[in-house]
């Protein structure tokens, strides 16, 4: 079965493909590998050394650490159109994850071998200049993370987190569905699970929000958006 068309669809949601000549992309295309994991399933292990990198198509997957007492510290949530674990690919043979993965939820992936497309770009200038500008933009999106994760407080990075998941042309009354588990959420953003449940209870006092299990009604965006200091879309 020809896949090429689909696959094709699929990577360019990701910043690392989005701008990737066809034909290069149609060459990655030609030897990547389809992946399964049930909910729980781990993809890889921290130390393990790193021969591929990760698209994933749907589902969930967790990166995180394990701290010397065993408490897991989860560094990203993976969501579906989103690469990781690309940048070992420059550590040569000796490249190892430095990270966990683990599926929260059924998830399908596509794996690419980091030989291949690191022969891409030794092959093409073109190829090699593009990817600098996607993980040049992609830098910027993390140092702008890890600044809410130091400065902000928790209820900024919980409405930020709230706020990016409702579509951009969506203005009123979005319902958010919580898909990610609360206490898997409550660590990315760097908060105890408590506190998550009593910043959400205050935004509902505040009719700012409803809130039914892990359903989400927004029913102010402009004044959640007026929290975080972020201006309406246009």
């Amino acid at each position: 079965m020809n896949r090429s068309p689909e696959a094709n669809r699929e990577l360019r949601r990701a910043y690392l493909f989005a701008d990737m000549a066809e034909q290069h992309l149609a060459t990655l295309i030609q030897g990547i590998h389809d992946i399964h994991l049930n909910t729980g399933d781990t993809l890889f292990r921290h130390s393990q050394p790193a021969e591929r990198f990760f698209f994933l198509r749907d589902g969930m997957v967790k990166l995180f650490r394990l701290s010397p007492e065993g408490d897991e510290k989860i560094i990203e949530i993976v969501q579906p159109g989103q690469t990781f674990a690309e940048a070992v690919m420059f550590m040569g043979t000796q490249g190892r994850y430095p990270v966990n993965a683990e599926a929260v939820s059924e998830s399908r992936l596509y794996a690419i071998d980091q030989k291949a497309f690191l022969n891409l770009l030794r092959e093409s200038h073109e190829a090699s200049f593009g990817l600098l500008a996607s993980l040049s933009r992609r830098l910027h999106m993390l140092v702008n993370q890890i600044e809410s994760l130091t400065l902000q407080n928790a209820t900024y990075r919980l409405v930020a987190y709230l706020l990016e998941q409702i579509p951009r042309d969506v203005k009123t009354s979005p319902e958010v569905q919580l898909t990610t588990p609360k206490g898997v959420i409550a660590s990315r953003l760097a908060i105890q699970p408590e506190t998550l449940s009593r910043i959400l209870a205050k935004l509902r006092s505040r009719e700012l929000i409803e809130v039914h299990g892990n359903h989400i009604t927004v029913r102010n965006v402009h004044a959640l958006r007026d929290l975080v200091h972020l201006p309406p879309q246009d």
